[in-house]
């Protein structure tokens, strides 16, 4: 049973755009290769959801006061034409809190229901307000002291445009193991962003790890409930056949080993900036740039 559920991970798999061949040369364990070829095609279903990175429509960064907003030109925010009716609304932004108006003969719904006035961001992420008009939705994003407008469409041409991913051969030596050298006392790293701030991130230590008996190590940041640990690094590949602003990777905790980790390169994976240029990623901090090529995980992706 156990084979025969394999063998239907290698053939979805394969047939899934921007996978490579199921056997590589290198002698690669058939049922490691399945596992990273279905990790591969459930990455690639999350991007084409309805909270995917393809559907990013805009994002129209708030200032205080009031902003129309609609798909004419002279709304203070303009929506892509032919997707929203000409005038929306207005948002109202007071410090830290937003509130929307919509006009009267407009349709906008939260939650189902058709709303005219309403908070729709109170500082908390966690308290999220999803509206929604036609094939689009938005909602605030906060970043530092700055808030913007996140807008989705689902029936983005990137979306339809999408053909997957290319990927490196899957090759297990890329699987190596790492071990975590805690920061004592505990302290933050400096992230650098593409919007030209820096975000402070809490790092429980670096993780150590050998690459052809080269010694390398990548500072991990802590935000997963779940144990892992997460990456933002650069190497030799970047800006070439990968991303030129860096891929993101996960450290899996190995079971019975402490403070050793499971860093699986084949699972490195371009950030969502690499997709839609209304992303706010963070990029490699320094101590994160390898000084080798990493030819594993996913490569460019080509936008045509």
């Amino acid at each position: 049973m156990k084979d025969t559920i394999v063998s239907l991970l290698t053939l979805a798999a394969l047939s899934f755009p921007g996978c490579n061949s199921s056997t590589p040369e290198n002698g690669t364990d058939t049922a490691y290769v399945a596992d990273i070829q279905a990790w591969h095609q459930n990455r690639i279903e999350r991007l084409k959801s309805e909270d995917g990175w393809l559907n990013l429509a805009g994002l129209y960064w708030l200032e205080q006061g009031n902003h129309t907003f609609g798909s004419d030109p002279s709304n203070d925010i303009v929506f892509p034409e032919g997707k929203a009716a000409k005038f929306l609304g207005t948002f109202l932004r007071k410090d830290s809190v937003v509130s929307v108006r919509i006009n009267s003969n407009v349709d906008v719904t939260c939650n189902g229901e058709r709303i005219r006035e309403a908070p729709i961001f109170d500082g908390s992420q966690e308290n999220r307000t999803v509206l929604k008009h036609r094939t689009l939705s938005w909602f605030v994003i906060e970043r530092g002291s700055r808030l913007a407008i996140r807008l989705r469409d689902l029936d983005n041409p990137a979306l339809a445009n999408f053909k997957g991913i290319e990927m490196y051969p899957i090759d297990s030596k890329w699987n190596v193991k790492a071990q975590l050298k805690p920061y004592e006392p505990p302290k933050t790293i400096s992230v650098p962003t593409v919007l030209g701030t820096i975000r402070e991130q809490p790092s429980p230590g670096r993780l150590e790890f050998k690459i052809d008996d080269h010694r390398y190590s990548l500072d991990a940041i802590s935000e997963e409930s779940d144990g892992r640990l997460f990456i933002i690094f650069a190497d030799k590949t970047t800006g070439g056949e990968t991303y030129g602003g860096g891929r993101f990777l996960y450290a899996d905790k190995l079971d019975g080993e402490e403070q050793t980790y499971s860093l699986d390169f084949n699972k490195a994976y371009n950030p969502p900036c690499a997709f839609s240029a209304f992303s706010t990623c963070p990029l490699p901090p320094d101590q994160n740039k390898l000084p080798v090529a990493i030819t594993a995980g996913e490569k460019k992706y080509d936008h045509e």
